[in-house]
């Protein structure tokens, strides 16, 4: 690793302390009626690249049109983070979205990467060293979802925290609302949070982003059941669930879902020995959630998790917005 670049690797997948509380949160997961994987499991080493498949698809237009909103908006992004800040990217992957601000020019004194993928975050961030070695650069291995502990060398001055993609939509509004809260709470005055958000549109346009001809989204979601497999020892077959994703209007949120195939059996090893969990044939195990809102929804839950001072951008057909705001 180039010697400028630091990781931290708070959360290690394999610690005998974080596995046992992992394999925990997943056991109890598929024991619920309906059962559930959270998200941050898609992120093994190929659930990253996968996603990273995903963003280059015709139907995934979050990555291309917060691409663009960038770009056309980018001297008033410039502008407001201004110089001599440190850029807090949460849920780095690929460090490409970080990557294409700072070649244009937009550059911050510190790059500090967070993801739950450790190994993906640390060969991008490589990567991202060697294009930019002038940027120094700490990655950061953790499930910030969970808590978001930053290293004490961190200053607190000139922090703007970047989450982009409109992950935000994985938390429900009230999660969403504690985990801004959070992020308000580890800022100053001078620092800020710029955040992608997918905003209400056409269901049609949303079902096809989360369910796309080649099938690559259905390998995401499915690769999941490898990832527990690995996780817990479970013997999910792969090939009897297939992917089911909808746009619910109600809760403006897409929904994504595996769907047993057929009657069936998953065990796994636990401390007593080992657990099942039986499975009706279109019995379905819930495995993410990404929430839509309107810009007039999402200003207000900024505006009540401590921020302040709202700007947001979005693209000519009002797909997706981008918001800057700072502590209030």
């Amino acid at each position: 690793m180039p010697p400028q670049v630091r990781l931290h690797q708070i959360f290690d997948w394999d610690s005998p302390q974080q596995n046992a509380r992992l394999r925990r949160e997943l056991a109890a997961g598929l024991l619920q009626k309906p059962a559930s994987i959270a998200p941050k499991f898609f992120y093994d080493k190929l659930g990253s690249r996968l996603f990273e498949a995903i963003t280059e698809l015709p139907e995934y237009y979050p990555t291309r049109t917060e691409a663009a909103i960038f770009v056309e908006h980018l001297p008033a992004i410039r502008q407001v983070l201004g110089q001599d800040f440190t850029l807090i990217d949460l849920g780095c992957g690929s460090c490409g979205k970080a990557g294409r601000l700072f070649h244009a020019g937009v550059l911050p004194s510190r790059y500090v990467a967070v993801d739950i993928s450790v190994d993906f975050m640390r060969d991008s961030l490589q990567q991202l060293k060697r294009e930019l070695p002038a940027i120094e650069m700490t990655g950061i291995g953790l499930d910030f979802t969970h808590e978001l502990e930053l290293p004490d060398d961190i200053p607190l001055q000139r922090r703007m925290f970047f989450y982009p993609g409109s992950s935000i939509g994985n938390f429900s509004p009230p999660e969403a609302g504690r985990f801004l809260r959070g992020l308000a709470d580890r800022l100053d005055a001078s620092g800020g949070l710029l955040i992608g958000v997918d905003l209400i549109k056409d269901s049609a346009v949303l079902d096809a982003a989360y369910d796309d001809a080649l099938g690559v989204t259905a390998a995401f979601n499915r690769n999941l059941l490898r990832h527990v497999n690995a996780r817990l020892d479970a013997d999910f077959e792969i090939g009897d669930w297939k992917h089911v994703a909808f746009y619910n209007a109600t809760d403006a949120r897409i929904e994504m879902h595996l769907e047993a195939r057929r009657a069936l059996t998953v065990g796994w090893r636990d401390s007593a020995g080992r657990s099942v969990r039986r499975f009706a044939a279109g019995e379905r195990i819930h495995t993410e959630n990404s929430h839509k809102y309107s810009p007039e929804g999402f200003t207000a839950l900024l505006a009540s998790a401590g921020f302040a001072d709202v700007r947001m951008w979005t693209d000519r057909s009002e797909w997706f917005a981008l918001f800057f705001a700072r502590r209030a």
